[in-house]
């Protein structure tokens, strides 16, 4: 039976402890968000359920609390998963700016309970000026290693930072923490937190050292595992592009030897969210725009009564004028051993899913995808995996490899990606760790829903229009057996160029990749000088069947089937292949327009803000058409370009005047 629990605003301090307790038993029972339900042995916990989110431009932080009730200490935890989920208000647009934000335990054990104030989730919010109301996203971070402090009554803050307008934009989020019950995989003695600040970066009378001094610990009784768990980004904006935009590296030592050295970066070519409307592909210090950051993790051998040290260093770096900041929340948590020696896990299908988080690779008809985890103390050597679409026959395959404890590994299964129209279940079993009895089988299944690939016919033609680096691009498409069987190489592009390539494929699996080396794509609105280029996808008729968005960062992955069956093909898209560029102008900007059938088409250009057409041009029967706006009457700021076809909006992208 569920229960509807939460604590809601701030509570008073009461003379008399009973007055205060019946106070939150009548909180708890009246309150109306699901805060606890329990499906088998998974329970769900939300602490915020659709919270408006805004910014405080006052102070540039805004702290959102709620009170959630999670299971005892007598409950075993396998695993906790967190997940956040990111929407438009309904009553207010997306905000814009990629700010850093934090989940917080703030306080345990009740309302009059001390804080313990530790980070437990690291949110980069997305640029989302452009994202219509119907957006959302899902993120999700496994947090197992606070399963001490997740216990009973708990306060959970969402720290928002920033300084933008608040009266017309935010978001709406939900925070939910995924609780699966069994037995765990290290039982934990302790946490402790090692560094936990905002601190300066390449300032000569602040060195960062000064805030990263060595700690020592003496391992706890009945300990014999430690792990190391580290949040860090790089923020601020000197005269090198640090903390933001620059590649600094970090070393983790632990008694004396360097036990790693990395890299402070993240590619965002390939961000999952994808396009936004600021500068979201541009590579930045361990984060990028729209990402729940996932943790570094250490494990390392202790032993109990013996004392042990840990030291973090950053490349050193002094600069004239600093501003650069590390952003640095970091623990220790000790655990008795492994409780089983053969223990594997499956932590993810990346093919074939719906997960938003993995739509890049997705829909697929070729060579499923999965993570394994090794939660055995003996390294995971082999393992034996089935898998399969429902309604289809059933693959096994035996991986082999060498995965230490903890550590998880991609693995690419052989063959297609069978499936009938609409939604799919593709399940994943491993079993067998090491030839032994899997010690613990609760996680050894997982399902997901997805779509089946589109399926076409054997003639198609890839439109692909060049920009004006064209040397960034090229292009194949590949059988499902890895043949080649077109390709339009890097260097051998010209630009501003339209290539229609006639495809003849015989019936089976294909995938079409365009990549792009800059990791620009064929438009982002602050490479003018790169222009505009897109590819589209068409059948034998010229119709379109796939519009590939142009401002796609590092690649364009696109798997079909081709089949013989007429009945089976996918329709023609019926919403319109629109562009506009340059978004980022002083005068005129340009708009491309091509769809499958005339339509009435209106043209809207709205101030941002206040929501006011200046401009509107309405287009009876537009089918294609390329028209150029002079804007350069519009005094500097921001407006949206919209479209809107039989009265339904297809297309908002953000302009800005005046550079």
């Amino acid at each position: 039976m569920p229960f509807f629990v939460s604590f809601l605003g701030k509570q008073k301090k009461e003379k008399n402890n009973m007055k205060t307790i019946l106070l939150s038993l009548a909180l708890i029972f009246c309150s109306i968000p699901l805060l606890w339900s329990k499906t088998g042995d998974t329970i769900r916990v939300v602490s915020h359920n659709q919270t408006i989110v805004v910014t405080d431009p006052a102070t540039g932080v805004k702290a959102y609390r709620q009170w959630a009730v999670f299971p005892s200490a007598k409950v075993p935890v396998r695993k906790i998963n967190l997940l956040v989920t990111f929407g438009c208000p309904d009553s207010l647009r997306c905000a814009d700016w990629d700010y850093l934000d934090h989940i917080y335990i703030r306080r345990k054990g009740g309302v009059n309970s001390p804080s313990v104030d530790y980070p437990v989730g690291r949110m980069l919010t997305p640029y989302g000026g452009a994202f219509g109301q119907d957006w959302s996203f899902d993120w999700k971070s496994d947090i197992t290693d606070f399963s001490l402090l997740l216990r009973d009554s708990v306060e959970i803050e969402y720290e928002h930072t920033g300084y933008e307008p608040n009266d017309d934009r935010g978001w709406k989020i939900t925070i939910t923490f995924e609780i699966i019950e069994g037995k765990p995989v290290l039982e934990p003695v302790s946490i402790l937190k090692l560094y936990d600040g905002s601190f300066p970066y390449g300032d000569s009378t602040q060195h960062i050292e000064e805030n990263l001094k060595p700690v020592s610990f003496v391992a706890a009784k009945n300990a014999q595992h430690a792990r190391i768990l580290i949040f860090q980004t790089g923020h601020g904006m000197d005269a090198n592009g640090c903390g933001e935009f620059c590649s600094r590296y970090r070393e983790l030592w632990f008694d004396g030897k360097m036990i790693d050295k990395r890299n402070i970066w993240k590619k965002c070519g390939d961000n999952p969210l994808y396009p936004q409307a600021g500068t979201w592909l541009i590579d930045r210090a361990y984060w990028c725009p729209g990402y729940l950051q996932q943790p570094d993790v250490f494990d390392l051998p202790v032993t109990n009564g013996v004392e042990h040290t840990i030291d973090m260093n950053m490349e050193p770096y002094v600069t004239a004028n600093p501003s650069a900041n590390e952003r640095i929340s970091a623990y220790l948590i000790q655990y008795k051993k492994p409780a089983a020696q053969h223990d594997v896990a499956i932590e993810d299908i990346v093919v074939p899913t719906g997960s938003k988080t993995h739509l890049r690779k997705n829909p697929s008809c070729v060579n499923p995808v999965i993570v394994i985890r090794n939660m055995g103390s003996k390294p995971l050597t082999q393992c034996v995996i089935e898998y399969g679409t429902t309604g289809f026959n059933k693959r096994r395959y035996v991986w082999k490899g060498n995965l230490l404890f903890n550590r998880q590994t991609e693995i690419e299964l052989p063959g297609t990606i069978p499936g009938n129209a609409g939604e799919n279940i593709f399940t994943v079993s491993l079993t067998a760790p090491n030839e032994k009895k899997d010690a613990n089988s609760s996680d050894n299944t997982m399902h997901t829903v997805y779509t089946k690939a589109a399926v076409h016919g054997s003639a198609l033609v890839f439109h692909l229009r060049t920009n004006n680096q064209p040397q960034q691009n090229g292009y194949i498409v590949r059988s499902s057996d890895g043949k080649t069987m077109y390709e339009r190489a890097l260097g051998t592009l010209e630009a501003e160029t339209d290539y229609r390539d006639t495809l003849h494929l015989a019936p089976g699996c294909y995938e079409l990749v365009l990549k792009d080396t800059a990791d620009n794509g064929l438009e982002f609105w602050f490479n003018t000088r790169g222009g505009r280029g897109f590819a589209r996808l068409l059948n034998i008729k010229g119709q379109l069947l796939k519009h590939f968005d142009s401002d796609f960062g590092s690649e364009i992955y696109y798997s079909f089937e081709v089949s013989a069956d007429t009945t089976a093909l996918a329709l023609p898209d019926a919403l319109p292949a629109v562009g506009v560029f340059p978004t980022r102008t002083s005068g005129k900007t340009t708009m491309d327009y091509f769809s499958n059938s005339p339509q009435k088409v209106t043209v809207q250009l709205v101030a941002d803000p206040g929501g006011q057409v200046i401009e509107e041009h309405i287009y009876e029967q537009l089918k294609e058409g390329v028209f150029t706006y002079d804007l350069s009457y519009r005094p500097a700021q921001r407006y949206y370009l919209k479209v809107y076809v039989g009265g339904k909006l297809v297309f908002n992208k953000r302009v800005r005047v005046g550079g």
